[in-house]
């Protein structure tokens, strides 16, 4: 029987690859106009129809060789341009959201985001904290607010899967240290880490340092508001919300 399910899944995947051998990518009987509107469609098919971002690898498998996926996009967005949705770099692919200023009317028909996350303002410095300085360790988040974060604190970020565990620092002891995920970016609708706020204007300023805020060096507000402990009502990290299916 074993056997005979090795050959039945060696069967299926030759009739993948096969499937995908007679794939026309390059579309070379159609002319120039009509070639690019048919890989815009597959572009934007392909990202509508996805749970996750759509890499460029991924929508490079569907379009000719000489095609640039992101003129294609480009061109996509142009299009769109208007509508209540958009193509976005999320993630480090494409995804089809809403925007920004059909939030209230969406809720307002389907009720909130059952992805939306609620932290304490706490809880959002210490994930500012960890989306600029990662690695870090529990230890050195402790030093930054002067007073220890505890397991627990961690692992509600870890439990909304904001957070993960990353190499282990060379410090003695070898603790620990913390990384954000893939789902930080989604909840945040951003592309990389580079897009958080400010982020390279703040470091040229000599704003954010880790040597300064781990000697101590903490801007007042930011310690005053780490000891309220009052929910962020409807904090809700997706400001853009998925296209319903």
């Amino acid at each position: 029987m074993a056997e005979a399910a090795r050959r039945r899944g060696g069967s299926q995947s030759d009739d993948r690859r096969s499937a995908d051998q007679l794939f026309d990518r390059e579309l070379d009987h159609l002319p120039p106009e009509a070639r690019w509107r048919e890989w815009m469609h597959r572009v934007e098919a392909t990202i509508f129809a996805a749970s996750e971002p759509v890499g460029r690898e991924t929508l490079a498998r569907i379009v000719g060789k000489s095609c640039s996926v992101d003129l294609l996009i480009d061109d996509i967005r142009e299009e769109l341009r208007g509508r209540p949705y958009d193509l976005v770099a999320v993630a480090g692919g494409w995804k089809h959201l809403t925007r920004p200023a059909y939030a209230d009317a969406i809720r307002a028909a389907v009720g909130g985001n059952e992805r939306a996350v609620e932290l304490t303002q706490s809880e959002v410095l210490v994930l500012m904290c960890i989306a600029y300085f990662q690695p870090i360790t529990r230890g050195e988040l402790s030093s930054f607010f002067g007073k220890e974060i505890s397991r627990d604190f961690i692992g509600h970020l870890r439990g909304a899967g904001l957070i993960a565990s990353g190499p282990r620092s060379p410090t003695p002891g070898a603790p620990y240290t913390y990384v954000t995920t893939k789902e930080f970016l989604l909840e945040f609708g951003l592309d990389t880490l580079r897009d958080l706020p400010d982020f390279e204007a703040l470091e040229d300023a000599g704003l954010l340092s880790k040597e300064r805020l781990l000697a101590g060096d903490i801007p007042i507000a930011i310690g005053g508001v780490l000891e309220e402990d009052d929910e962020i009502e409807g904090c809700d990290l997706d400001v853009r919300s998925e296209v319903p299916e």
